[in-house]
């Protein structure tokens, strides 16, 4: 393969920007530089580890505060596997590895068993069974027929009922076959499409499904992404596409051994030019076909001059270090995102929760800032297992809850529930899935940010261009890459 000689500049060494690098070593291009401000790569997918103590032994033990799960949809992901050599765990799970085990839990600390029907059982909820599992068939019907090209990455033409994009399908999967499957482009003509721009709960609603979001709810609100009420119903589902769905409740799940953040430090460590860490972008500059980047380090700025840019950091962001246009200026001001609280907590000795838990009366805008899931990570270690906790911040059109405030109302929720927490560690809040309204989604907002791409030999990746999970985020990388760089 013939070297191509452009120099590109890459901001950003989280998943978009080390996958948006091995893609173009793929294409032939070598002549690139990542620069990450922090002194790690992975971005969110940040796996510290605890020394922990069972049965007298102790030792050190990785932990998830971002990414957790895979499940077989994860196209992208498992091509940055197999580029790094690091590989998930599961479904099937062994003695000793991470498990994905889960539980829900009422906020009285009883177990609940909303999908059991022969537990707890009564006629009602035995019906109200029935007509979810109705309704979850005719959501599959709908998205197969109705919103035919839903499940593809990206959202380039939804408001305009089109699609185009890398297909998300599973060969023999949910009605997929080999020619509608990943990697292959899809692009068609569907005006049904628009109804995606409304409220996941509005679009339930339309089409008579507003059992399912008992199902999507878990995977979704409890892992930041938002409530029902004010997200897009594209971004619920195409992260959640029926096929991922499925595996979510049938618990057909990956995970990884040493934590997800290990994908990207394999991926980073087989690159021709790894990550440059502990490097901020302080200034962009693109004057007369050039690309000026100003980088801060321990040892000063400097300024290096590239042929193209590749932007996979938040892009609302991007306005305060570079010489933004007007049209990127107002495009980007239109971007919001989750405030995602969430820290690793140990309890006392024989008293942490041997199992995963999610507290569903928490899901919901009246109780924000309260801890909806929590994550044990480790089965063998029983009741030692440190686990992870997490809770949303924001809801739009609800007074945000300071950071504190939603640490107290976590601790108190553990508490309620069994668990009271003895130590916290690596507390954060996290800038979570990035993404806009349901108005300027309706007004075609992707597609003016398609209409952006190269300008100023500017390109923009990351996770605002599919979905905030890492799985979209890398296939992002990949169709940028894939269509702009020949």
């Amino acid at each position: 393969m013939e070297e191509k000689k452009d120099r590109i500049c890459i901001i950003g060494g989280g998943p978009a920007g080390l996958s948006c690098a091995m893609y173009l070593e793929k294409k032939g291009y070598y002549n690139y530089k990542i620069y990450e401000k922090l002194n790690k790569v992975g971005g969110k997918c940040w796996s510290p580890k605890l020394k922990v103590k069972h049965n007298g032994i102790e030792e050190e033990k990785s932990f998830e505060t971002g990414a957790i799960m895979g499940a077989i949809t994860y196209h992208a992901v498992s091509e940055m596997e197999e580029f790094g050599g690091y590989f998930h765990k599961g479904p099937d799970f062994k003695e000793g590895e991470p498990n994905m085990r889960r539980q829900f839990l009422k906020l009285d600390g009883t177990i609940d068993h909303p999908f059991e029907p022969k537990v707890n059982f009564s006629f009602k909820k035995l019906f109200g069974l029935l007509k979810l599992k109705k309704q979850m068939k005719k959501l599959n019907e709908l998205m197969q027929t109705k919103y035919k090209g839903y499940d593809c990455y990206g959202h380039i033409g939804v408001a305009k009922g089109e699609y185009f994009g890398i297909s998300k399908g599973v060969d023999g999967h949910c009605g997929a076959s080999k020619e509608n499957s990943f990697p292959n482009y899809l692009k068609g003509s569907n005006p049904n499409l628009k109804d995606l721009a409304l409220p996941f709960s509005e679009f339930c609603k339309l089409n008579g499904v507003e059992e399912v979001q008992r199902i999507w709810i878990a995977p979704f609100t409890s892992f930041g992404y938002g409530f029902f009420d004010e997200i897009p119903a594209a971004l619920v589902m195409k992260y959640l596409d029926v096929t991922t769905a499925l595996e979510f409740v049938n618990m057909r799940l990956w995970t990884w051994q040493d934590g997800t953040e290990q994908i990207y430090v394999h991926v980073n460590e087989k690159l021709k030019h790894p990550a440059v860490l502990g490097a901020e972008v302080v200034k962009i500059e693109r004057p007369d076909g050039k690309v000026l980047v100003t980088i801060k380090t321990s040892e000063g700025e400097k300024t290096e001059e590239f042929d193209k840019l590749i932007v996979t950091t938040p892009l609302d962001q991007f306005v305060n270090y570079a010489d933004a246009t007007e049209d990127e200026k107002e495009l980007f001001s239109k971007i919001v995102h989750e405030r995602y609280i969430d820290y690793i907590a140990t309890f006392e000795e024989g008293a942490s929760p041997n199992i995963s838990g999610y507290l569903v009366e928490n899901m919901v805008p009246e109780r924000l800032g309260h801890a909806m899931v929590y994550y044990n990570r480790w089965q063998y270690l029983d009741r030692d297992c440190p686990a992870t906790v997490y809770a949303l911040a924001n809801h739009t059109g609800t007074p945000d809850k300071e950071y504190d405030e939603v640490m107290k109302l976590m601790d108190e929720d553990m508490a309620k529930v069994g668990y009271p927490i003895k130590d916290k560690f690596f507390a954060q809040e996290v800038y979570y899935c990035p993404h806009v309204s349901c108005k300027d989604y309706a007004d075609g907002w992707y597609d003016k940010l398609e209409a952006l791409q190269g300008t100023k030999n500017t390109f923009y990746a990351g996770e605002i261009i599919s979905f905030g999970d890492m799985e979209d985020t890398c296939a992002a990388s990949k169709d940028i890459i894939g269509r702009f760089f020949e």
